[in-house]
């Protein structure tokens, strides 16, 4: 509280500290941690509210290049308590060298390599080396195909190997009712080797595209021991989930995104080295589902819920309101009333 007052009487303000090498800075970070998915949407929104075009392709581009150096996991040996003793964030930020940038402002005054001064590691199990990274790159990776044209994000770290290239059957569930009817029951066609398509989940859809992403393993697979699948959502999910999981797919299915013509049986394919997302259905079939699709009916009529789904963006523009966004960028129609597709 003290330091905020000492920002007001210096006129330090946040758009003197939020910077395009700021952000990139912040993006680094949360991929040095292998961050939470959900990092994605929230930088994006705060860079767009300060006039900054951060994109999914600029948070690919910089994963691309940032060594995973956190081993810290909630299923592994190390925790947060643990990362704090090793040195916590000065530590890690600082044996990342030059991919920070450490002449930007922060907000004690100071400059980020000011802070960092005398920080070490004490542990280099749980804070890495870069010689030595958990992970070489892809922290987080973005996914683009004929099911995600706008993006698609993925955690690899926390996916077994075998899943990051995979093709499978698509199971398909409507909507997070759907799947919770029919998820368990034994009659339902399905096995390792599928792939689990929930739709409607998204900022429209469920609405606000709650952390449903970690979808559930039907339990008479996890009777056989499974204990991973593919999976695929316009969802979110925590931070501290874990799974072969497919999030944040733009445009969603409930505006008529191309996610909705997704189909049980379909062959879906993932490459997450070649950042491939597609549904193996060919154009002419797409084009027929989309002509066949019937938009389901508003899920509000008036009040908040209303703007809000008039409003919003989609995940990969922040799913922040477009009226609070300073680049002018529209994921909605105010004439229409419905989301637009871009």
């Amino acid at each position: 509280g003290m330091r905020i007052v000492e920002m007001v009487w210096e006129d330090l303000k946040p758009s003197d500290i939020l910077t395009e090498k700021s952000i990139d800075n912040a993006v680094t970070t949360c991929l040095a941690l292998s961050g939470s998915t959900n990092a994605i949407v929230h930088m994006i929104a705060l860079a767009r509210r300060a006039g900054i075009q951060l994109t999914l392709d600029r948070y690919d581009s910089i994963s691309r290049r940032t060594p995973v150096l956190a081993n810290i996991r909630p299923t592994g040996t190390f925790l947060m308590e643990d990362f704090y003793y090793a040195g916590g964030l000065p530590a890690m930020l600082a044996e990342l060298g030059d991919l920070i940038d450490r002449s930007q402002k922060t907000v004690n005054g100071k400059t980020l390599g000011e802070n960092l001064e005398g920080a070490q590691i004490f542990n280099d199990d749980v804070i890495r080396r870069r010689s030595n990274p958990l992970m070489p790159d892809n922290g987080l990776a973005v996914l683009r195909g004929n099911i995600a044209p706008d993006g698609a994000v993925i955690k690899p770290g926390a996916a077994e190997p075998h899943l990051l290239v995979h093709t499978g059957r698509a199971v398909v569930f409507s909507d997070y009712n759907d799947m919770a009817a029919r998820i368990d029951s034994d009659d339902l066609d399905i096995d390792e080797t599928c792939v689990i398509v929930l739709q409607h989940a998204g900022p429209v859809g469920a609405p606000g595209m709650p952390e449903w992403g970690q979808l559930p393993i039907p339990q008479k697979l996890l009777k056989k021991g499974v204990r991973d699948m593919l999976r695929i959502s316009d969802a979110r999910m925590s931070g501290t989930s874990y799974g072969a999981c497919v999030l944040h797919v733009a445009p969603e299915s409930f505006i008529g995104g191309p996610f909705a013509l997704v189909r049980d049986g379909d062959m879906i394919e993932l490459d997450v080295p070649q950042r491939r997302l597609n549904v193996l259905v060919s154009d002419e079939e797409l084009a027929r589902r989309k002509a066949e699709w019937v938009a389901p009916a508003p899920r509000f009529t008036r009040g908040y819920g209303a703007m809000h789904q008039v409003h919003v963006l989609q995940a990969d523009k922040g799913c922040d309101f477009d009226f609070l966004q300073r680049d002018g960028a529209s994921g909605a129609s105010a004439s229409t009333g419905e989301p637009e597709i871009h």
